[in-house]
């Protein structure tokens, strides 16, 4: 553990490391903002857990559509630029919101066109961004800029949703202006960036070569087991899109309350990601990961069953550390099982799975607690996490008995 601060003090001095750090960590900390603000003002103006549904659904169909797209693009065009792009997109698209909203003529038809385009533009630069840092710094560096990155967005997403609740008091204008201004610094520390290693070989567009991300994860069946667990557990156990409802109608605070539960779950994965550094994970990760989606889904019956807003606090912060390992697992696993030429496109079906598991599993929340109430949705959600780690963990053997982040 000796040479931790010594490796964080080198990429520190790293400038590339530090204008992609500063990239990402304001981008997120903007989002954060965003989601949070836009969550409540949706719910303010319609009063509808259905509403707070279609919010998730708009931002997750650009996702559907552009995903082939997106991954070849990452692999054959400048990815630093690409993501400078899709930044500037937010920037604006939250300017465009200000000023509706400030005029007095923004309606939720509107606001669904501003998800939608936010969710085209990260479509774009999420799985861009995982594809670049490779690019950015000598191969003995990456381990650890991982680790930092990974760090730092968690700050950023416990930041972000409180100081957007907070904030949200002193008027709606006040966060969005302050995510456009966020989007905005991001796309220019994006722009000042240099590649310090050679990009990827780019292939001729083929319908072999775009489809290609989808035939090597279909052929590797620790890879599909890792990134389907993900889609189809946190597809039914997130509760995200209905805290604003959690926060209002059951345990009766403001958009404050709102800013710590959507903090709580960042806090519980920050705490874990430390605790990690500190006691690797070791062997046995596959069941290590089981166990963790299985505590997941119990933390989110837990917290859906809470009208305390302590207990649901202390339930989305074991949430979040539990979720934590997972994903460093399936991350790992992932990253380590595709040669950097796929990057893009492997990284694009991941994505898009991430998307799926959390917009349309917003979508859905919103469209059963509209049906049977948001604590009944939350609960039967938890149980079928669990019942769907106990079903992998049939269907993907090899994935339960993987003894090493490197399968």
């Amino acid at each position: 553990m000796a040479d931790i601060p010594i490796e964080s003090d080198r990429l520190l001095r790293h400038r590339s490391f530090r204008l992609f750090w500063t990239s990402r960590v304001l981008s997120s900390l903007a989002f954060q903002i965003a989601s949070v603000t836009i969550g409540w003002l949706v719910y303010e103006k319609t009063g509808s857990a259905y509403q707070l549904g279609l919010a998730g659904l708009f931002q997750f169909l650009p996702m559907v559509t552009l995903t082939f797209v997106v991954g070849h693009v990452a692999d054959r065009f400048d990815r630093r630029r690409i993501v400078f792009v899709c930044q500037l997109v937010e920037a604006l698209t939250m300017a465009l919101l200000l000023l509706g909203e400030w005029g007095g003529w923004l309606g939720v038809t509107g606001i669904f066109a501003g998800l939608a385009a936010i969710g085209a533009a990260r479509a774009f630069e999420h799985p861009t961004n995982s594809a670049l840092l490779p690019g950015l710094m000598p191969a003995a560096l990456l381990p650890k800029a991982l680790a930092v990155s990974s760090s730092a967005m968690q700050t950023a997403t416990i930041v972000g949703p409180s100081l957007g609740g907070l904030l949200y008091a002193a008027g709606v204008e006040v966060p969005m202006a302050l995510s456009a201004l966020l989007f905005l610094g991001a796309s220019l520390s994006m722009a000042a960036l240099r590649l310090e290693r050679t990009p990827p070989r780019r292939e001729p567009v083929t319908l072999r070569s775009v489809f290609s991300g989808v035939t090597f994860i279909r052929n590797q069946p620790l890879v599909l087991g890792t990134i389907s667990l993900d889609l189809f557990a946190v597809l039914l156990g997130g509760v995200t899109a209905l805290l604003p409802i959690f926060a209002s109608d059951i345990l009766h605070t403001g958009p404050w309350g709102l800013g710590l539960l959507r903090s709580a779950p960042a806090v519980g994965a920050l705490a874990m990601s430390f605790a990690l550094v500190r006691v690797p994970l070791g062997d046995q990760v596959g069941a290590k990961m089981f166990a963790s989606v299985i505590v997941f889904g119990l933390a989110t019956i837990v917290f859906s069953a809470s009208q305390n807003l302590a207990l649901s606090i202390a339930a989305l912060f074991v949430l979040g550390a539990a979720d934590n390992v997972s994903v460093v697992i399936r991350n790992s696993l992932v990253q380590l099982s595709t040669p950097d030429e796929m990057r893009g496109r492997v990284n694009a079906v991941n994505s898009l799975f991430i998307g799926t598991s959390n917009q349309l599993g917003e979508f859905e929340s919103g469209m059963v607690a509209g049906l049977i109430g948001a604590v009944p949705a939350g609960i039967v959600g938890g149980v079928g996490t669990v019942l769907v780690a106990l079903l992998w963990m049939r269907l993907f053997p090899v994935l339960r008995k993987a003894q090493s982040l490197g399968g």
